[in-house]
């Protein structure tokens, strides 16, 4: 497998600083394999046992966050559409979620890997059990014509977040139970094709085509990194891509959102589909290259619409300019980059299960945060999506934030085996 993983994953060495390449240890490593993993003998509370920077990096991108949400949204409770809302309602509730999303880190972060592995099925069927709860009629909630959310007290849960992770779990798990099939397209893509396929049916049936395309594109990422064949990865994207654009086509809102994105000014769309993306447009265009000042975005008084969600690039933009988008790309490209770095050193460390989650949750991230930065620049179709650990929304922050707890306990473990402790 070692050599196999090294075909796949050289590319990544290339583009990895050299501090920041595995050194291997000296010490004997004690490890079964994937097949009979034990847990590690030390617990994980010692701060020292993770990356430090990658904690920094991701305290930083929260602070932002939350200085980007109260500016995005302290003129929404003047709006007539949002009665008994202060200005600050936002802001209290994006710290709230982001506390709430820290304490059940903290609680995955206990939890070793090789727990994951065994139940990943169990989360699998648990996210579609919730999938499916969300379209009852009576229990989920639906907003805007989209039925997405489950009452959960004071909050609601959106279980197409979940769904990400589960597919991450699931797909890694199924590559490392099935590596002998992986040569054989069908024997190898049928199986995790049709689990995917149900989540779309799912998903789509919200609708939530967002996330479908997260799903299914990290999900392809997964079996690739795992040793798909390149011509059965090859076919996957084709089928993907037919499948997208099969689906575009055939309903009339998104045809019709395609069509607005190509021109977005023309007098058939700009007060329609083309509303939002000409209003980010010009939240770009006034912000230039230093922006208007933290605060000064005129597009967010009720011009732009979803500023505080899924356009909150374009507030950015707006009061930041072009630097301050930059500066966010490159976080986001460095975020993704350690996180894949973290994750082909547990496969070197013969990690296989471990280390296709911990990339897969960096191509979920990066995927959904290209496709979030292309809607708001008019590089891509307008789609529902968040900015991970950016955007206002509990769903998503909760997700993220324990997607990145696996990826550092995934750092800690890999730690823990260079330092000849057992796993």
């Amino acid at each position: 497998m070692s050599t196999q993983a090294d075909k796949r994953f050289g590319w990544w060495q290339r583009i990895t600083s050299r501090d920041e390449r595995l050194k291997m240890p000296d010490v004997p490593v004690h490890t079964m394999g994937m097949t009979s993993g034990l847990r590690t003998t030390a617990q994980p509370s010692v701060v020292e046992g993770v990356d430090q920077t990658l904690l920094g990096v991701l305290v930083g991108i929260l602070a932002w966050s939350v200085v980007m949400v109260y500016s995005a949204s302290i003129a929404m409770g003047d709006s007539p559409r949002m009665t008994g809302v202060h200005n600050e309602f936002f802001l209290i509730r994006h710290v709230v979620s982001i506390a709430v999303a820290f304490v059940a880190a903290v609680a995955v972060f206990q939890v070793p890997m090789e727990v994951w592995r065994k139940n990943a099925i169990w989360v699998l069927l648990g996210t579609l059990v919730l999938l499916v709860a969300v379209l009852i009629p009576g229990l989920g909630i639906s907003v805007n014509g989209s039925r997405r959310w489950l009452p959960l007290g004071v909050m609601r849960f959106q279980p197409s977040e979940l769904a990400k992770l589960a597919a991450v779990i699931y797909a890694a798990d199924y590559m490392v139970r099935r590596m002998d099939v992986r040569e054989k397209f069908m024997r190898a893509v049928t199986p995790i094709g049709a689990a995917v396929g149900f989540i779309g049916l799912l998903l789509l049936a919200e609708p939530d085509l967002g996330a479908f395309v997260v799903v299914a594109s990290t999900a392809v990422g997964i079996l690739f990194l795992g040793g798909v064949n390149i011509r059965g990865f090859a076919l996957m994207l084709l089928v993907l891509l037919s499948a997208f654009v099969l689906m575009i086509w055939l309903e009339p809102y998104r045809r019709a959102r395609f069509f607005a994105y190509l021109n977005p000014w023309h007098e058939s769309y700009r007060l329609n589909e083309g509303y939002q993306l000409t209003h980010s447009l010009i939240s770009f265009g006034r912000g230039e290259i230093f922006g208007v000042g933290l605060g000064g975005s005129v597009e967010k008084l009720h011009w732009l619409p979803e500023p505080h969600t899924d356009f909150i690039l374009a507030v950015i933009g707006e009061e930041l300019g072009l630097v301050g988008v930059l500066l966010l790309i490159a976080v986001y490209f460095w975020l993704v980059r350690r996180i894949m770095v973290i994750g082909r050193r547990a496969v070197a460390l013969d990690r296989i299960f471990a280390g296709l989650v911990a990339q897969g949750i960096g191509l979920w991230i990066g995927i959904q945060s290209m496709i979030n930065i292309g809607v708001t620049l008019g590089a891509l179709p307008t789609k529902g999506l968040t900015l991970p650990l950016m955007s206002f929304g509990g769903s998503a922050m909760l997700l993220s934030l324990m997607a990145i707890a696996i990826v550092l306990r995934v750092d800690y473990e890999n730690r823990s085996l260079m330092r000849g402790e057992r796993i």
